[in-house]
This record gives C-alpha cells, sequence and structure tokens, in this order.
C-alpha cells in the first residue's frame, strides 16, 4: 500500500504521476488509460478496476484549488485495490466479488491545467500564461478554471441557458479564475473528455468530488427519483454529510447536473471537507477517515 508520505505531496501532475507509478506496480490488476488531453496539452487520465462493461465513475479536481480530491480518490483506490489483492474485507464488505459484477472508472484530475496553476503559478499555463495573468490579476491563489479561464464544472450544457444569463448578472463576461462558463457547452477538451467517456460507457451513476462544506447534492431540475435520493441518504448517513441543495450560479452547467439531465441516472456532488479552498494537506486524514465507508457504499448501492 501507499506509504502516508505519498499523501503529504500536493497533487500536481509529477506527485499523481509517481503515485499512479506505484498503483500500476503494485496492483497488476489496475488499468490506465488517458480519456484526452488539456487545454495544454496534459494528459486527462483514468483507472479501472473490474467490471469495464459495468461502471461507477469516481471523478476529482474539476477545479484548481480542489486538487485534495484527487488525493482522496488515489488512495481510495490503493486501499481498494488491496483489498482485492489480499481477499480482505473493506469496511465489512467483500469488494472482490464486487467489482466483479459493477467495476470502478475513476478519474483523478479532470482539470490538470487548472491544478497546476494553482499550485505552481502562471508559468504552468503555457501559450496562455498571459491569459491567466490578466485574469488572477497576477495571484493564482484562487485559481479554479482550466487554462483558458473556462470553469469546467459550469461548462456542462445543464440549464446552460439559465446560467449565462446568471453569469451575465454577476459580470462575468470574460475568462476568469472562476464561475466563467466558456462560449458555449463543452466548449473545452476537459468536459468534452468526461462527456465523451459517459456517452460511450455504461455508467451506473456518477460522483464528482469538489471541496469543501460537507455536502451532497444529488438532484437537478424534475429529476427526484426516489432510489436516488435513497442512495444520497445512505452517502449522508455513512459520513456525516448533509444533503443540500446549490443556490445561484451553483445550480447549472456542471457535471452531476448534466449526467443526471442526460442519462436520467443518479449523479451525486460531494463537497469533502470543511474550510476555505485550497483546503491544507494537514485535514487529509480527518477528511479521508471520515468518508472511507462512503466511498466504499458508492460503489456497491
Amino acid at each position: 500500500m501507499l506509504e502516508p508520505e505519498f499523501m503529504r505531496m500536493n497533487a500536481d501532475r509529477k506527485s499523481r504521476e509517481i503515485i499512479i507509478g506505484k498503483l500500476l506496480t503494485d496492483y497488476g490488476f489496475l488499468s490506465r488509460d488517458t480519456i484526452g488531453e488539456s487545454r495544454c496539452s496534459r494528459p486527462i487520465d483514468l483507472l479501472c478496476i473490474g467490471n469495464r462493461q459495468k461502471q461507477v465513475l469516481f471523478t476529482g479536481a474539476f477545479h484548481g484549488m480542489e486538487w485534495i480530491t484527487s488525493l482522496i480518490l488515489l488512495k481510495f483506490l490503493d486501499e481498494l485495490c488491496f483489498s482485492v489483492m489480499t481477499g480482505k474485507n473493506m469496511c465489512g464488505v467483500g469488494v472482490g466479488a464486487m467489482l466483479n459484477q459493477r467495476g470502478l472508472a475513476v478519474v483523478p484530475c479532470v482539470n490538470p491545467d487548472g491544478v497546476e496553476i494553482q499550485i505552481h503559478g502562471s508559468e504552468r499555463a503555457g501559450n496562455y500564461r498571459e491569459l491567466v495573468e490578466k485574469a488572477s490579476k497576477g495571484d493564482t491563489l484562487k485559481w479554479q478554471a482550466n487554462a483558458a479561464g473556462v470553469d469546467i464544472n459550469h461548462n456542462f450544457s445543464a440549464n446552460w441557458d439559465k446560467l449565462k444569463r446568471l453569469e451575465l448578472e454577476n459580470n462575468i463576461k470574460l475568462p476568469s479564475p472562476t464561475r466563467y462558463g466558456g462560449e458555449f457547452a463543452e466548449s473545452e477538451p476537459e468536459s468534452r473528455a468526461i462527456a465523451s467517456y459517459c456517452r460511450a460507457g455504461n455508467i451506473t451513476h456518477a460522483l464528482a468530488f469538489h471541496s469543501q462544506g460537507e455536502e451532497i447534492y444529488w438532484n437537478f431540475g424534475d429529476y427526484n427519483d426516489p432510489e436516488a435520493l435513497k442512495m444520497a441518504k445512505i452517502l449522508a448517513y455513512s459520513s456525516g454529510y448533509k444533503i443540500a441543495q446549490p443556490t445561484g450560479l451553483a445550480t447549472g452547467g456542471g457535471f452531476k447536473d448534466w449526467f443526471v439531465e442526460k442519462f436520467r441516472k443518479p449523479a451525486f456532488t460531494i463537497e469533502v471537507g470543511m474550510g476555505e479552498n485550497p483546503l491544507p494537506i494537514s485535514d487529509f486524514d480527518d477528511i479521508y477517515n471520515k468518508i472511507r465507508e462512503m466511498l466504499v457504499l458508492a460503489v456497491i448501492i
């Protein structure tokens, strides 16, 4: 299993590559693919375990400041794979048999450029450096968007027209560190990569991990499936998180919203941790331990 120091690193591309390399070395049954590339041509990794024909999808780091979610997903994969390899239960669940029936697909970092920019500054934006410096006014500590200044979790087609009206009402008209949804839905390679994978596969349900707030969002528009609500309640009970409703500019354009609207299947936004983004790495153990059981249940429910 991963040594504790792996979970003390930031989640930039170099660190993720070290962790993923270790996982692939330790667990020969874990597969790695690339589902697309970012604006700056950084690969968007996909890690899969179990049944590839029927999967649950976990996604993290849609936003630059929220890179701790990448580490959470990689840590969970490590524990899951170790349980499969050793035949041990995880949170009382025999995960090996479970994954033969329904696999897990993990995209640890949907927005690799945004993470690099937030951690290392505008020099990691390549050809978009000038745009990032202008939009951020030289301070990328609060950078959430991709290298083109588009918020990936506002770049999906759900409630698109309403979202654009809200942006205009809030004077969001140009590339920005956050909240700007782009010129049109799926204008960005990052959002297209995730959407294409969902369209091509058999995803039973999807979870998008963000920070912070210890909240779970589950419904969208007229989608109020009792089974999806039941799933949300299970996730909430196991983690102590509360079921909530997003408001304002958080009510459209998101991946969870799009997945629900497009496929009429359950999808959840999980806001991990409490505090101010970027959450400090010192919070990692507490966050992970609180949601560990929820992560297992999210695969099997």
